[in-house]
């Protein structure tokens, strides 16, 4: 089982960015932790630490049910982008570490996905 996350404008050609579950926790664990923090420790996912204790606009995707919860509006998405954008812009051809270059790739294709859905003002989806 997996997931994927795509824009909500009904057109099944729209890109989309999938994971299998263990690969996007281990995706959403990087991006925890190039913010400064350790997903583990946060309420949700195993953790007592409160989301009000972390600052960083990558937390509605972060603490985000793996398959239930609100989907995330189009201005979500637009405070997503620039810092997932950064972190692929560091990131890029940094190292030959076949894992972080997945989660690079990751980065890339989901940034495209939250264009769409902010350009087209739709929902992300989670499915």
């Amino acid at each position: 089982m997996g997931l994927v996350l795509f824009p909500g404008d009904d057109d099944t050609s729209s890109p989309d960015v999938s994971w299998s579950c263990t690969g996007f926790g281990a995706f959403r664990r990087w991006l925890a932790q190039a913010e400064g923090f350790t997903l583990d420790e946060m309420y949700g996912f195993g953790g007592q630490r409160p989301w009000s204790d972390v600052c960083t606009t990558l937390a509605a995707l972060l603490k985000h049910a793996d398959d239930a919860g609100p989907d995330l509006a189009p201005a979500e998405c637009a405070a997503i982008l620039p810092r997932l954008q950064e972190l692929a812009d560091q990131q890029q051809g940094s190292s030959t570490d076949p894992l972080l270059q997945r989660h690079v790739d990751d980065v890339g294709r989901l940034v495209v996905v939250l264009r769409l859905c902010v350009e087209k003002d739709v929902e992300l989806l989670f499915g």
